[in-house]
């Protein structure tokens, strides 16, 4: 019997990667703890609280990183609890994914570098087609905190740094999870590229705000929203992922004028601070 915890955090989008393979994320502070506890026997068993999870995605991360061999002669319990909402672009995948393959590897493979539990993670999300791209720029954010400029296609971290902490994000989870199409997203690569370039010269607020107006425009939000939020005090503003959530990044004194223009719409508001802290893990 042995028992391990992992501790990831969640993340925004700053630059979405659908388009190019290549994007930039900021790590924010909800959490999601995976622990697992294995037992004399085989199978995987997953608790949560949350129904709307990916057992396959779960069962996929595990099977990159416990062998064939342990899998026979152990009974995996896994146990999630997540602070992040499940499909509005927070990186709840990308948190769950990461957060199980560190608990596992605590137990089964010790020597696992940083790379090899997050690559377990984003091989089994596109394995389990819970992401198109693996979203190795979420899980980097989700893993590492603070800002992450990614190649996802090259699964390599391009530019990275600390965020600012006293920063934090404002965010909108629509009532209506409805979603534009997202190969449509190709459409405007060039714009995506350059909001990429601007986030790989740490021009991470005017990067979001591009990709805010471009991807609002095609995943059935409003462009309005954004400009509504950055005049109202936002540094900068997003649609986060493939939506529907909206991320704006404030000052702590613009918080209430920020909830100001989300309380017209029809959803609720969650606020979190900027992470930079690291995952986590310890055997319980």
């Amino acid at each position: 019997m042995a028992k391990a915890k992992a501790t990831v955090h969640g993340a925004i989008s700053l630059v979405n990667a659908i388009a190019n393979q290549k994007g930039a994320t900021l790590g924010i502070e909800l959490t999601v703890e995976a622990t697992i506890e294995t037992s004399p026997g085989k199978g995987i068993i997953i608790e949560s609280d949350n129904k709307t999870l990916s057992s396959r995605l779960i069962n996929k991360t595990i099977e990159k990183i416990v062998s064939k061999k342990d899998l026979e002669q152990n009974k995996i319990s896994v146990r999630l609890d997540s602070e992040i909402p499940t499909g509005y672009g927070l990186k709840s995948s990308s948190a769950i994914s990461s957060a199980v393959a560190l608990a596992c590897a605590k137990l089964f493979k010790r020597k696992f570098t940083d790379q090899q539990i997050l690559l377990a993670g984003v091989d089994a999300s596109i394995e389990s087609k819970v992401s198109i791209t693996g979203a190795y720029d979420d899980a980097c954010s989700c893993y590492y905190g603070g800002f992450n400029v990614t190649d996802n296609a090259k699964k390599k971290r391009i530019h990275f740094e600390k965020g600012p902490t006293n920063l934090i994000a404002v965010i909108f989870i629509p009532k209506n999870r409805k979603r534009g199409n997202l190969k449509n997203l190709k459409v405007l690569s060039t714009v995506f590229e350059n909001a990429w370039e601007l986030a790989r010269k740490s021009n991470y607020w005017e990067a979001m705000i591009i990709n805010g107006l471009a991807t609002a425009s095609i995943l059935n939000s409003d462009p309005k929203i954004i400009t509504s939020l950055i005049e109202k005090g936002a540094i900068a503003a997003s649609v986060s992922g493939n939506g529907p959530a909206i991320a704006a990044v404030v000052k702590k004194e613009n918080e209430s004028n920020i909830k100001k223009i989300f309380s017209a719409l029809e959803g609720r508001v969650i606020v979190s601070k900027v992470n930079n802290k690291k995952a986590e893990v310890h055997e319980v």
